[in-house]
Order: C-alpha cells, then structure tokens, then sequence
C-alpha cells in the first residue's frame, strides 16, 4: 500500500486546513468506504422495499444468510489472500509479469474450491432440514461465492494501487444492487427479502468480475506455471495460517456465544446470537478508524524508512545500515505510540456518543452490557493486528502464526470460561486475546530488532541449493 503512502504524503506537505481534511478523507475513501457502501445500500433496501413489513421468519432467515455470507467469505478467503498477495508483489518486482495470470487462475479456483467444499454440505442441509426452496438457497450460495470472489480480486486490485477503481466498482455496482432490488420487488413481483438477495447476488458478482478484468488488462501474457503459485502455498504455509488464525480469532468468540442456551436458531439451520453478534458490530465501528490511521500515519513515515533500511543493505556502509535501521525501528515505535494514543482518543470520543445515542435509537438491555467489554477488545485487536503487518514486513512468518494461534486460541477458550460469568463480562475473553496477541507481537518486534543483523545476513546461500547426483570431489586433476 505504498502507493497511499506517497499521495498522503504529497497532500498532507501542504500544511493547511483543507489539505488535511482532504487527507483524511482520501484515507477513509481508500480503506473501509466499500464496506460502508455496501452497509448503505443494505439500509436503503430496508427503507425503500419495506423490509420492516415482512415477515418475522422471512427476515430472520435474509439477515442470517446475509450474516453467514459474509463471515464465512472473508474466513474462506483470508488464508490464500495473503500469499497470493506476495507471490504477486515477488512477481512484480522481478519483473515475472507473465506469471500474474497464473497467480489469478489458480487464486481464483483455489477459493472457489474452498469455499465451495464448506458451502455445497451447509447448503445441502439448509434445503433438506430447514425446508428453505433451492432458488432461494442457490442464490444465497452464489452472494457467497461471489463475495468471495471479491475479496480475492480485491487483493490484486490493491497491489496495483488501484484503489480508487476499487471504491467505484463497489459504488456502481451497489447502485446497480439497488435499482435492480427495486425492479425485482416492484415490477417482477418478487418477494422483499428475495429481491435484496438476489440483487445483492449480482452486485458481489459484477464487483469481482469488474476487479479481475481490471487485472487482467494490465497483464496479457501467461507463462502457464501454474505450480509456482501452488509451491508457494507450501513454502509460506505460515502466511495462510497467521492470516486465516487472525480472521478466526475475530470471529471464534461469535461462534462460542452461538453455542449458548439463549441463541437464536433459524430454519433448524443459521445459528446466531443477536444480542452478541450487534455489541461485536457496533465495537468493531467504534474502532474501525484504526485501519485509517493505521494506513495515513505508517504508509507516510515507516514505508519510507524501511526503504531506505534496505538500500543501505544492499550498497550502503556499515555505518549507513546501522544508521538507517535504528531510524527505521525508531520510527516503527513512534508510530505504533502514536496510532495507540489517536486511537484511543477516537474510540473514547465514539464510545461516549455510542452510549449516548444507541439507547435511543433502540439498542439497549444486554448489547449495552457486552459492547463496553467488546469495544476495549476491538481497540487492541486493531492495535495488535497493526503489529503483525510489521512482522510480515521482517518476513517473521512464524512470529505472526503464533501470534494468531494465541488470538484464535485465547479467544476460545477465553470466551467459553466468561461466558459462564454476567453479560457484562461476555467480552472479556476476545479482550484477553487482543492483550495477549498485542504483547506477544509487541515482543517479538523487539527480539526482531535485536537479530536483524542475524535475519538479514545470515539466512542467505552462496550456491543454490538444487537436488541431484552428487559430483565428483576432485576438483581439479593435475596429473590428466
């Protein structure tokens, strides 16, 4: 995301007001504004087609199946994203172009499988056990696939800097979700929830489509090495594990909470905990702020540092490295300090205003009591996950796995020991994971700094390394 990095710089050099703002608002555009765009078209269905009037059991049975598409979406896709990312970053910087639309293909068909084998079995079940019609389910099963995809392609999308065409690929295409939503519901006479659902479908499925042709222009030619891209599944296993463990550990906690006597069950088959699930969306909101911090204040500062640390390895003294690195861990710390004291600020000021204004708008009883927990859990997860970026820049791969290990693992066990205690505890254990995951990575950015000279210089080979016969040990013959 380096490319963010130079236009905030270039923006925020400019010292004024409205340079600012406009700073803030090109962060916020270029990070979570799709998320938020689908949010609004979500909304404007509900007010527009009369989401209020339907059913209870049709409601219940749209919202879980919105819930669990995009849950088990980003859980599905998060393994492979990031070596897909690096095997492509790799690619770029060695100039491989022709070897990107391997890394597509086999991207592609690799999360289709995936998700796939988890959806085709739960789907199956939806229409056996829970008596729900297969066009509803079908179209429910392909909002997964195609979400999926649009994770997937976002990634490639990303690495070419393309995020304003991100940000209008999902604005066009909610747009088109909520004209044809209207269509549907109005001229077609579909049913509401049936309408959105559908509608929704082809938003995801147009996003991914118009992301991969977006790649696939800038890339024409195709090597065909296929198994390159696989053999990087299997060298950097641990990228998929610390990306999927992250993912999960965002999520396990929900699914503990699902487990409980007081969960709600819909069609004997979507699983959920209202009360829960709405305190952990609403504590992720009030944090939600850290991904654009996080983006404007280290893609301005460290990224730079970083970059100057490297080509000092590369041609640089012994002086120049050992200048540049102490600068650039410097500057990792100050900026970590300082995304962790904007934060909270933030998130204080939002968390006053949320117990304020919730209450009123109808959210109250027990999502008031968990949200408190769940906002402090949040606010170190996003702080913690900021930390493990930073080991994927030292390339400590088994750093961020055990680091995901103890946020996944912590979050479980955690969340099924308080869950016997009051409501307003419920959030404790996702909390002592964040802390846990954050100290731990803290640590290990230490222990990084101290043995980078180790990490850097000392893992290379003079040969390379290949597998064959073994040749002769003479050398060199002076008789012959």
């Amino acid at each position: 995301m380096a490319g963010i990095g130079v236009q905030l710089n270039k923006i925020f050099d400019k010292h004024t007001v409205t340079s600012s703002l406009y700073g803030i608002g090109f962060s916020f555009v270029n990070t979570i504004a799709p998320m938020l765009v689908v949010i609004g078209c979500l909304l404007a269905m509900y007010g527009v087609l009369g989401f209020d009037e339907v059913g209870y059991l049709e409601r219940e049975t749209f919202s879980s199946s919105i819930l669990y598409v995009f849950i088990f979406s980003l859980l599905t896709s998060s393994p492979f994203n990031s070596v897909l990312s690096k095997f492509q970053t790799d690619r770029i910087y060695e100039q491989r172009y022709e070897d990107i639309r391997p890394c597509i293909y086999v991207g592609t068909l690799t999360n289709l499988t995936v998700s796939s084998l988890l959806a085709i079995p739960f789907y199956s079940y939806e229409v056996v056990v829970g008596k729900v019609p297969v066009y509803y389910v079908f179209t429910t099963y392909l909002g997964f696939l195609g979400l999926t995809l649009t994770f997937s392609t976002m990634v490639y999308n990303s690495i070419l800097k393309q995020y304003k065409k991100i940000t209008i690929y999902f604005i066009f295409s909610m747009i088109v979700s909520f004209l044809l939503s209207m269509v549907f519901c109005f001229l077609l006479d579909f049913s509401v929830t049936y309408s959105m659902l559908l509608a929704l479908t082809i938003g995801f499925l147009l996003i991914a489509s118009l992301e991969i042709a977006n790649v696939l222009q800038y890339f024409t030619a195709n090597s065909r090495k296929y198994r390159d891209v696989l053999h990087y599944y299997r060298i950097y296993w641990k990228l998929i594990a610390s990306n999927f463990l992250y993912t999960l550990g965002l999520f396990i906690h929900n699914f503990v909470y699902w487990a409980q006597p007081w969960h709600l069950v819909v069609r004997d088959t979507y699983v959920s905990n209202q009360s829960y699930d709405m305190a952990s969306c609403l504590a992720m909101f009030t944090n939600i702020s850290a991904s654009v911090l996080f983006i404007s204040r280290v893609e301005m500062h460290f990224h730079e540092r970083y970059q100057d640390y490297v080509q000092a390895v590369i041609g640089g003294k012994l002086d120049s490295i050992e200048k540049t690195k102490k600068r650039m861990f410097s500057g990792l710390s100050s900026q970590l300090l300082s995304l962790t004291h904007l934060q909270f600020i933030v998130s204080v000021v939002v968390y006053l205003v949320a117990i304020v204004i919730l209450p009123i708008t109808g959210f109250s009883g027990m999502i008031m009591e968990i949200y408190p927990q769940l906002a402090v859990g949040y606010f170190l997860s996003f702080l913690m996950y900021s930390e493990m970026l930073f080991l994927y820049y030292f390339d400590d791969f088994t750093g961020a796995a055990v680091n995901g290990v103890i946020f996944a693992g912590v979050s479980f066990a955690g969340s099924i020991i308080v869950s016997r205690l009051p409501a307003i505890w419920y959030g404790l254990g996702f909390t002592a994971a964040a802390f846990l995951a954050f100290t731990f990575a803290y640590f290990r950015l230490r222990w990084i700094e101290k043995n980078l000279d180790r990490h850097v210089f000392c893992r290379g080979a003079v040969l390379k390394q290949v597998s064959g016969d073994m040749p002769e040990a003479d050398v060199y013959n002076v008789y012959k």
